[in-house]
């Protein structure tokens, strides 16, 4: 039962961010637990026939993992100068609210009062980009 749990909170959480910039999909890891042997191969049935596979009762499943999938999205143009797309592997560095590097996919950057390179969540792009006030264009390049 919690193995399909699992796999149903995994499913509404990749439904609900299905619009979200950058997101990538989880999955479950499965495994079999293990097998209890209650007949061997070969037991007797009856009197006159044997158990060809014997009779073996699973104790279930369980989650090892939860997985995320990497594979490229779609790239949608967007009308914003700051908005940028990873195109194949990598992620953008960005820093966490304690002070730590994260990592994301999600491009869609603005500038924040401080001038700073900004996710849309808030957080700055790694490095301390800042914009200053008063520019008129800004050209991104790989």
């Amino acid at each position: 039962m919690t193995v399909q749990q699992t796999n149903i909170d995994l499913h509404s959480h990749n439904l609900s961010n299905v619009s979200t910039t950058g997101f990538k999909r989880n999955f479950a890891n499965i495994e079999d637990l293990a097998y209890q042997n209650y007949r061997q191969v070969g037991a007797a049935a009856t009197e006159q026939n044997q158990l060809p596979t014997g009779l073996h009762m699973g104790l279930g499943a369980r989650t090892v993992s939860i997985g995320r999938n990497f594979e490229q999205g779609s790239l949608q143009e967007s009308k914003n100068n700051l908005d940028v797309a990873i195109n194949g592997n990598g992620f953008f560095e960005v820093t966490m609210p304690d002070g730590t590097i994260g990592y994301t996919r999600d491009g869609s950057f603005q500038v924040d009062a401080q001038g700073r390179l900004v996710t849309s969540s808030g957080l700055p792009v790694a490095n301390g980009i800042t914009i200053p006030q008063g520019t008129t264009s800004v050209n991104i390049s790989a």
